[in-house]
């Protein structure tokens, strides 16, 4: 039997089902208790299944019996909380000493957590386990924010007034925590402070339209909320290191969302913690639009869940719903994107008319206003109607006219037409002065070339553009034509076979008269 349990338990962590590996793993532990390691595996699905009252029995047996692990830590300082058992927590706290000097995971909640027990306990100056830790010299603004809420919290809120008034916000993390102050100082009755520290965030943002920043104002009052905005913050930043582990940022959102479930960032930093350990289906459940309403921002985001799970239909009526209620220009790309997905032009067309109706006059707004205008001409191109996205290219052509993927796009679409060909061919040269390096704009020069009578040179580009990209079936399609019209007949049909491999339903037929009868002015490719 404990044999069978520990199979399926495996079976069931590697197939991320962490429900069902906890069943099992609880099996193995009724039968034998004392196999090594099933209490710290039976933490880590319990967390992952977000099963806090098992993930509290096995923390407690590790801990009890010596195995002072800092996930074991964390849940037991929820749980103690959760229970406002500050006493406990503050123990917790302490009973994980690193003598080595090297737990950096532990010291950045630590001084936070210490910080809100000693709210909770009703301490005096709770803040100093902040202010410790701080450097005088050089202090973090995100640390400098935290003591700002605490003071509020412990009914200090001159003082935290003055801290948020002299702050300068320096990264993302300290823009998340200066919003949640924002929030705090409003609900305290300090709204000139609030606003100035608002403007202050849009400044550091650059105007740009961060989700996390999208969503509702939420003070930060009591100590488990304090603690769960913090560690979703660390959650947050966790999950955007390169290369990074997927547990240790679901770990910290998991631990936010059991102290605060009320908490919207909290619950937005949960679902990508989720998605990114593969747990979509349990990400998606944490956005049920029928239980409760979603912030736009949350909403779009289940969206694109749907949308990744197979249902674009549903995908993108609920996006444009998102989009409608809150037509910030993030959001109205996001719909668009979905909506392109899910081949419904018409409502791609209606946000990208959103977002053009929106923008100004500067740099970055003609910029985005050109891409607009290509992606317009795109759906217009994929509906058959050529006159209408010629317009709408020669406008971006003219409102960005060294945008090299403007040109390559208005060129390249051109030639795929045979329209107007010396033209296409000198909007794709230029492309290729300006990004060289480009593979798609060096296939499409040597597609411009093949067609214009040039194959050697063909060759040669189209090679390179293959060397950048080798699982573009477009690529290797073009570049294997090219073969065939230079003679290197054995090149063409090897080129030909890898793009079949790769190839869908239209360029499949195509590659496979080829296959059969050679290069012909019926099967060149597009």
């Amino acid at each position: 039997m404990v044999l069978d349990a520990l199979v399926r338990a495996r079976l069931a962590e590697e197939g991320g089902e962490p429900a069902a590996a906890l069943s099992a793993l609880a099996t193995v532990s009724s039968a034998a208790p004392g196999l090594p390691g099933i209490r710290g595996r039976m933490l880590e699905q319990a967390i992952e299944a977000g099963d806090l009252d098992a993930a509290h029995d096995a923390a407690q047996n590790l801990w009890t019996a010596g195995d002072r692990r800092f996930d074991a830590q964390l849940v037991l300082m929820v749980d103690a909380m959760r229970r406002s058992d500050w006493k406990a927590a503050r123990a917790i706290m302490k009973g994980r000493i690193d003598k080595a000097g090297a737990d950096t995971i532990a010291r950045l909640i630590l001084p936070t957590v210490n910080a809100w027990i000693d709210v909770g306990a009703r301490e005096n100056f709770p803040e100093q386990h902040l202010l410790a830790v701080n450097s005088r010299a050089r202090p973090e603004p995100a640390l400098t924010l935290q003591v700002a809420l605490v003071q509020i919290a412990a009914k200090r809120v001159d003082s935290a007034s003055a801290l948020a008034d002299g702050i300068t916000l320096t990264d993302r993390t300290s823009q998340l925590v200066a919003m949640r102050v924002a929030a705090t100082l409003d609900k305290a009755g300090e709204r000139d402070v609030a606003e100035r520290l608002r403007g202050r965030i849009a400044l550091a943002s650059g105007q740009r339209e961060d989700p996390m920043l999208l969503l509702p104002d939420q003070p930060v009052s009591t100590p488990r909320a304090g603690v769960a905005q913090w560690l979703g913050i660390l959650a947050d930043g966790l999950a955007r290191t390169p290369n990074g582990s997927a547990k240790l940022p679901l770990l910290f959102a998991r631990a936010a969302y059991w102290l605060n479930d009320e908490d919207w960032a909290v619950r937005a930093t949960l679902v990508e913690a989720l998605d990114r350990n593969g747990q979509s289906a349990d990400a998606m459940a944490l956005l049920d639009t029928e239980r409760q309403q979603l912030p736009p921002v949350l909403t779009m985001r289940r969206a694109e869940l749907m949308a990744d799970a197979g249902d674009l239909a549903g995908a993108a009526k609920l996006a444009e719903a998102a989009a409608d209620a809150d037509p910030a220009r993030g959001l109205l790309v996001r719909f668009a994107d979905i909506a392109r997905q899910s081949h419904d032009p018409t409502a791609a067309a209606r946000a990208y008319e959103g977002l053009e109706a929106a923008l100004g006059d500067g740099e970055a707004d003609r910029a985005l206003r050109g891409t607009l205008l290509i992606a317009r001409a795109d759906l217009l191109l994929q509906a058959g109607q050529w006159d209408e996205a010629a317009a709408l290219m020669e406008r971006a052509v003219a409102l960005r006219p060294h945008d090299a993927s403007i040109l390559n796009f208005a060129g390249y679409s051109a030639l795929e037409r045979r329209k107007d060909i010396e033209r296409s061919l000198a909007r794709i040269e230029a492309a290729w002065r300006s990004e060289p390096q480009n593979a798609s704009i060096t296939d499409s020069l040597g597609w411009a070339y093949f067609l214009t009578g040039r194959a050697d040179d063909a060759v040669d580009l189209l090679e390179k553009a293959q060397r950048g990209e080798p699982d573009n079936p477009v690529i290797v399609e073009h570049l294997g034509d090219a073969y065939w019209r230079t003679g290197q007949r054995f090149r063409a049909r090897y080129n030909w076979r890898a793009a079949a491999l790769l190839a869908e339903a239209e360029m499949a037929t195509r590659l496979e008269a080829k296959l059969r009868d050679g290069l012909t002015p019926a099967t060149t490719a597009p």
